[in-house]
């Protein structure tokens, strides 16, 4: 059934805003006028606008705002990333569902929902992902790498995210290491990286994303700390982005963009190719230069941020003037003066 849902949403977008005779649907997938019209409902329950004419057929007005393969995958240039595409409405965490996939699930799967119940953070905080507001995904990974080279991957999808934002906003974030991509010092997305791995080899790793991207308010104890792609677009009124009739960014297209992005970066990664990716999460660090704040499990101290390693470690220097590589799994680092 659901290749055939397909098969007839397929030719309703080669054919949009003209109708398709009910009797070449029929012909085209072999199958009877009563099948068609349950089809056509299936897809209007999915938010499609489909209009129907006893003589004329089915005429596909509009799609709907949602992440399934047949909305974004048109806008995919990847060869693998994204190409495994794990669709939910709902889950609790897209993480979780991804380290819970089976050993051959294929490297660059993606698990993507519209909305997650029981999102988090690098240190477990819970991370607001309302239904249908941002893109809460999680990408299944397979490097043949060092589990110390693991935390470089977090770079590259904040690199991969930042650079989407742009192509699909005209906005540049910056970003804070190791793991916020940030827009006028409040954070748009994080990213957690989790990963699985033994001594001397990586089992998998999962690349979580949360991107706000459509949410217009947010609670008084967030409002100071966060923002979304559209709050920021309507401060400065860029006519870059792709956004539907309601004036919303759209998601869809963001989503491949960063899939897209990703996959230039993280091949760049597993070739060694990686000054370049440094460089460029170096030119766009809202950390570097900064008094930061060092916490750790036992306590934690003030130090600059100076630089970033070959390894994706922060190099800061203390009051005393010795310099620490501070390792991305190890520490959070909060600005003296506030988040950034």
């Amino acid at each position: 059934m659901a290749e055939d849902i397909n098969l007839l949403l397929k030719m309703l977008k080669e054919n949009k805003g003209n109708y398709v005779s009910g009797q070449e649907i029929c012909e085209m997938m072999g199958v009877s006028r009563t099948a068609v019209w349950k089809h056509v409902n299936v897809l209007r329950e999915m938010g499609y606008v489909i209009q129907s004419s006893t003589k004329r057929g089915y005429m596909l007005v509009k799609e709907p705002d949602i992440l399934t393969y047949d909305e974004v995958g048109p806008y995919l240039k990847t060869k693998y990333i994204g190409r495994n595409y794990i669709y939910r409405k709902s889950v609790d965490s897209t993480n979780t569902m991804a380290k819970s996939l089976p050993q051959d699930t294929p490297e660059g799967s993606l698990v993507i929902a519209e909305e997650q119940t029981a999102g988090r953070g690098r240190t477990g905080k819970s991370w607001e992902s309302p239904r249908n507001k941002g893109i809460w995904m999680s990408l299944y990974l397979k490097p043949d790498i060092l589990p110390q080279d693991a935390p470089l991957i977090t770079h590259v999808a904040a690199l991969a995210v930042v650079r989407a934002i742009k192509s699909v906003t005209g906005i540049t974030p910056g970003i804070k290491w190791p793991n916020d991509v940030i827009i006028d010092g409040k954070k748009v997305c994080g990213i957690l990286t989790e990963l699985n791995a033994e001594m001397d080899c990586v089992n998998y790793v999962v690349v979580g994303i949360g991107i706000n991207v459509n949410t217009e308010k947010f609670p008084d104890e967030l409002k100071d700390v966060a923002t979304s792609l559209l709050i920021e677009y309507r401060k400065i009124g860029t006519h870059k982005a792709r956004n539907d009739t309601k004036g919303l960014i759209d998601r869809k297209h963001l989503l491949a963009e960063v899939l897209n992005h990703f996959e230039m970066l993280y091949e760049k990664f597993l070739s060694g190719e990686v000054a370049d990716i440094i460089r460029e999460c170096k030119k766009l660090s809202v950390t570097l230069g900064k008094s930061v704040r060092i916490i750790t499990k036992g306590g934690g101290f003030d130090a600059i941020a100076v630089d970033i390693d070959d390894r994706g470690a922060l190099i800061v220097e203390r009051e005393d003037g010795s310099r620490q590589a501070v390792i991305a799994g190890e520490v959070s680092v909060r600005g003296v003066l506030g988040y950034v």
